[in-house]
C-alpha cells in the first residue's frame, strides 16, 4: 500500500466540481478525486483546522465509533471501477477488525478527523495518479481553471515567476483535469470520481 496525505482541495472554475487532491511524497505524484461539495467542504475544515459550532456528519461519525468502542485504524483506497475510486475504513474492538466500504471522499474525511493514515492500493495509484516532475516544486499548482477551497496554497500560487514557466509545469495535470471536465454530466451522477 502506498500512504498519502490530503494536499488540497481545488474547484473547477469552469464546472464548480470539485477535486481532492492526494499527495505521495515518496515519489512525487498526486492522485486527484472528484468529490461532491458537501464532502469537500468537510475536508477543507479539516485543512483550515476549522471548529464547526455543532458536529458535521463525518465529526458525528468519528464520535459513534468511538463512543462504541471502535478505533479507526487506517483507510484505503483499494479499488478504481470505470472513474469510481473504491474505499475501505478499517476498524477495530476489542472483539474483531472490520472493513467497512466506504465513498473515497467520505473515508478521506473520517481519517483527516481520527488522525489515522491514508494509504492508496498501488495498482489504483498506478492508473490515476499524476506525476511532477519539477524539482522545486512541492506541491501541485493551482489548476488554471479552479483554485484551492483550502487556505494551504502551492509555492506556485505565491510565486512571481513568469507565467510561462509555471504554464509548462501546470500543462500535464491541466490536461489531466480537462479529460476529466469532459465527463461533467456523468460525475454529477457519481460524485466520488
Amino acid at each position: 500500500m502506498i500512504q498519502v496525505t490530503v494536499d488540497s482541495v481545488r474547484i473547477s472554475l469552469l464546472t464548480q466540481n470539485r477535486v481532492v487532491v492526494l499527495r505521495d511524497a515518496d515519489s512525487r505524484r498526486y492522485l486527484p478525486i472528484w468529490i461532491g461539495q458537501f464532502e469537500a467542504d468537510s475536508i477543507s475544515h479539516v485543512l483550515q483546522e476549522l471548529a464547526p459550532s455543532r458536529p458535521m456528519t463525518h465529526d458525528l461519525l468519528r464520535t459513534v465509533f468511538h463512543d462504541l468502542g471502535a478505533s479507526i485504524q487506517h483507510i484505503v483506497i483499494n479499488d478504481i471501477q470505470d472513474t469510481t475510486f473504491l474505499a475501505r475504513i478499517v476498524v477495530s474492538t476489542a472483539a474483531r477488525t472490520f472493513d467497512i466500504d466506504s465513498r473515497s471522499s467520505d473515508a478521506i474525511a473520517l481519517a483527516l478527523r481520527a488522525d489515522v493514515p491514508i494509504f492508496v492500493a498501488p495498482h489504483v495509484f498506478e492508473q490515476a495518479s499524476v506525476p511532477f516532475d519539477t524539482d522545486d516544486q512541492q506541491s501541485p499548482p493551482i489548476i488554471q481553471s479552479g483554485t484551492s477551497s483550502s487556505t494551504k496554497t502551492s509555492p506556485a500560487a505565491d510565486s512571481t515567476d513568469s507565467p510561462s514557466s509555471s504554464d509548462d509545469d501546470l500543462s500535464l495535470f491541466r490536461d489531466f483535469i480537462n479529460s476529466l471536465e469532459k465527463d461533467d454530466d456523468d460525475s454529477k451522477n457519481n460524485p466520488d470520481r
